[in-house]
């Protein structure tokens, strides 16, 4: 057995499930420093992918936090003028024809200042860098949407957040 191989890591650190069990713990580690969320809020209007984020959320912060779903911009606004989500996840385009671009500063109208993860399910580099012009933090493509892929997402919104205090 070569000396990267051990009983308990057959594949050793440069097969494909090492690194991928290196990078997840990687990621653990990192999220164990940030702040504890107690306010998600989610605003997509399909039914099956809120599910899912839902889901993934609940499997990474536990039942302790408030996840609370908006399907449109209408309903998005009243959720946080009601109660400013520590973190809002928002689907790129909602029905009948909002996107993330015009919906942002309409959550930050009514003061919200705190971090938008964008979901969405036709991402490309452009559209990513339009979304974080936009006011977003990072988009996140829908098909890559996993609990890896939230934590490397909410490690760039701690150190977004790091930055603006340094500023300050």
């Amino acid at each position: 057995m070569p000396s990267s191989q051990t009983p308990s890591n057959p594949g050793g650190p440069s097969s494909p499930g090492g690194k991928h069990l290196s990078k997840k713990s990687a990621l653990a580690k990192a999220r164990s420093d940030l702040p504890k969320y107690t306010d998600i809020l989610i605003v997509e209007d399909d039914q099956l992918d809120a599910d899912r984020l839902r889901g993934t959320l609940r499997s990474m912060f536990g039942y302790d936090v408030s996840v609370r779903r908006a399907t449109t911009l209408g309903m998005a606004l009243d959720c946080v003028i009601e109660k400013k989500p520590d973190i809002i996840f928002l689907d790129d385009h909602l029905k009948p024809k909002d996107n993330a671009s015009e919906t942002i500063p309409f959550l930050r109208r009514c003061n919200y200042e705190g971090p938008i993860i964008i979901v969405s399910g036709l991402l490309n580099q452009r559209r990513a860098a339009e979304l974080v012009q936009a006011g977003a933090i990072v988009a996140i493509h829908k098909d890559h949407l996993d609990s890896s892929a939230i934590e490397e997402a909410i490690l760039k919104v701690h150190a977004a957040h790091q930055r603006l205090l340094e500023k300050a």
